[in-house]
């Protein structure tokens, strides 16, 4: 839970009522203040800090690089900066798979050090044990099925996941487990809009989708992607609302441009 005088407007509680409303959840990543800044004073529900800054912040190809520490710092970035939405931080890979001791030590770190307030974690049944004693400890837990990227290795690709009715069934039962369990939300990703919505219909807590159709809880995109900062990510569930890939090029070339024919600094910008 946050510090007092901090306490977050959007809260577990309140994502559930929203559901119930049939309220549109949303949700977005951040890594750092200023940005977090931004989100929360444009009014967003959810903020995640997500383990995508290893490859968004830190230029990897894959999620699994970033440490426990990496996350905490990001993490606690954006808590300094934000009052209303609430602040989920992205458990990195090696924090809780297969091993519920190192996962409980893991989001207990994660909540004191960074003052977050809730945690989100990949998978399914390989880990409920994990998210079990997590929810033990009064940490609130985000679940994540569907394509996960810390799992990447074992899928191989990042297509579209549970097309075939086996793996769908799976991931059916996966939500219910982990609604069972305890958790209070849960993210779809890449995965058929059909699905995405029977799972949302099936489960009393929020389902928020990336790639997962509009027939969910609420949405969740990269704040990079979303933005244009990024350009070489532009799978079909992405819709960008802006190009600062392209702005910041501009104003950085222009920037070079005025040192170099001396009409920067002018008489008025030095004393």
């Amino acid at each position: 839970m946050s510090v007092e005088g901090k306490k977050r407007i959007i809260t577990t509680q309140r994502l559930l009522e929203m559901k119930q409303r049939g309220e549109k959840i949303a949700m977005l990543t951040a890594y750092d203040y200023t940005s977090a800044k931004i989100i929360d004073e444009a009014g967003i529900d959810i903020i995640l800090v997500g383990d995508s800054a290893a490859n968004v912040m830190a230029g990897h190809e894959t999620t699994l690089p970033i440490t426990l520490d990496q996350m905490i710092y990001h993490a606690q970035s954006v808590v300094k900066a934000v009052k209303n939405p609430m602040v989920v931080v992205d458990m990195p890979f090696g924090a809780y798979q297969g091993n519920s001791k190192q996962a409980v030590f893991s989001a207990i770190r994660i909540m004191k050090e960074s003052e977050a307030d809730a945690v989100k974690v990949e998978g399914g049944s390989e880990i409920l044990e994990s998210v079990s004693r997590i929810l033990s400890t009064g940490i609130p837990v985000m679940g994540h099925l569907g394509l996960t990227p810390q799992s990447i290795h074992k899928f191989g690709t990042y297509s579209v996941r549970a097309k075939e009715e086996a793996e769908a069934n799976k991931l059916i039962e996966d939500a219910l487990a982990l609604e069972d369990a305890g958790c209070f939300a849960l993210v779809l990703e890449k995965i058929p809009a059909t699905l995405g919505t029977k799972v949302a219909e099936a489960l009393k807590i929020p389902v928020i989708g990336i790639g997962a159709g509009n027939g969910v809880d609420g949405q969740v995109l990269v704040m990079h992607d979303m933005l244009g900062l990024t350009q070489e990510f532009s799978p079909r569930f992405l819709r960008r609302y802006h190009n600062l890939h392209d702005e910041m090029l501009k104003a950085v070339k222009n920037y070079i441009s005025d040192i170099r024919s001396r009409e920067f600094p002018n008489d008025q910008e030095q004393y």
